[in-house]
């Protein structure tokens, strides 16, 4: 019985040493892999993202060089566009008369001098024939008055007739000047006809005759707009009043550029309305703004050394952990916190001594004037990122 159970004894014990050899292999292959797998995540640092030059080529990263702010932003205030005060000029005339032709319509370019309309006028027609009458008494007025004040240096008649004849003379010639010049400012033709021109170059802002129609009693039947010098009306909060001036700088976005402007004045008292302060700014030339359009403007006052830096406001990229930039350091990318005090000139202005995840320094211990920033490839930086 026992020479049976012998050879099944044995048999058992080899299958089972194989069996726990095997068991104990596989612990061990799942302890590697596990400290394989977790070694990684430990040293993997979320604020760097390591890329070769051929991987940011081809995920389309470009770099800009951050610099120094020359403005800071004080506030964002709203605004609307306007003309200044000699930019609008009426367009008059001195007779009351009938209007033959209108040559331009509302919103028309025109040149200083050029023709608006045509106005025939029969007080124009009076003045001319004073005008003629007068010249034509001139010259019998002149040699009366030389004759008889010859006559009375000699003694022949009294001084006093001498006197009244100058004054013929000179009561004349007022009547020949104003005349003239009457006809001059209308701009009248012998046969009272009376052209309007443009006092100034810009556009027909209001044409408020036909033809037909009766002018020079009324209101001006042309105003014309010189729109390439504009102005911006600010209502500043109370909370600004303190803080803007004349002379500081100010930026408006138009169609992703920025336009920077200056402003020219400050009311000193506020509105017991609005609780704000107007003011008044200019801007440049050729901005193709629109008057009356309402816009947001930010006004910049100057920085305190060291107290901004500017970047591109595509390099700006918002996250979980706030508004951060990608700077380059050679090897890598290292992603800064940052705070943005402002936008302007198409920049976003970080102050100095914002927080950057909490270290002490601000945002100049994390990102400093001359140092390269991403400005492109954000969100494919950001994905990358967040995989790791």
């Amino acid at each position: 019985m026992n020479n049976r159970l012998s050879p099944l004894c044995l048999l058992g014990a080899l299958l089972v040493v194989p069996a726990l050899s095997a068991c104990q292999k596989a612990q061990s292959d799942a302890a590697s892999l596990s400290a394989a797998a977790s070694a990684p995540a430990a040293k993997a640092d979320p604020d760097r993202v390591v890329l070769t030059a051929d991987q940011r080529a081809r995920l389309g990263i470009r770099m800009e060089t951050a610099t120094a702010a020359d403005a800071v932003p004080v506030g964002t205030v709203p605004g609307v566009v306007s003309l200044p005060p000699e930019a609008r000029v009426a367009v008059t005339t001195p007779f009351a008369g009938t209007v033959v032709q209108v040559l331009v319509i509302q919103g028309q370019a025109v040149r200083k001098g050029e023709a608006l309309a045509v106005v025939r006028a029969a007080e124009a027609v009076q003045y001319g024939a004073a005008l003629a009458r007068s010249q034509a008494e001139l010259p019998v007025a002149s040699a009366s008055a030389a004759r008889l004040g010859q006559l009375a240096r000699e003694g022949i008649i009294a001084p006093a007739r001498a006197d009244e004849a100058r004054a013929v003379l000179r009561a004349t010639q007022a009547t020949v000047a104003e005349n003239r010049r009457l006809l001059a400012l209308g701009g009248a033709g012998s046969n009272g006809t009376i052209t309007l021109r443009a006092p100034i170059s810009g556009r027909v802002a209001s044409v408020g005759v036909d033809t037909g129609g009766a002018v020079g009693m009324g209101p001006a039947p042309f105003i014309v707009e010189n729109t390439s010098a504009l102005r911006l009306d600010l209502q500043v909060p109370e909370r600004l009043a303190g803080q803007v001036r004349a002379g500081m700088p100010l930026s408006v976005v138009q169609d992703g550029h920025s336009v920077r402007g200056t402003i020219l004045a400050v009311t000193g008292s506020l509105d017991p309305l609005t609780r704000s302060l107007t003011a008044r700014a200019s801007l440049p030339p050729g901005t193709a703004f629109v008057p009356g359009k309402g816009v947001q403007v930010t006004i910049a006052g100057a920085p305190a050394k060291g107290s901004g830096i500017a970047v591109p406001t595509s390099a700006v990229t918002h996250t979980d952990a706030g508004d951060v930039v990608f700077v380059d350091d050679g090897n890598n990318l290292r992603r800064v916190r940052v705070v943005v005090a402002g936008e302007l000139d198409g920049h976003s202005i970080v102050r100095a001594g914002s927080a950057t995840g909490g270290a002490p320094g601000g945002a100049s211990a994390g990102l400093r004037a001359g140092d390269r920033v991403v400005s492109a490839g954000i969100a494919e930086l950001k994905a990358i990122g967040q995989g790791q």
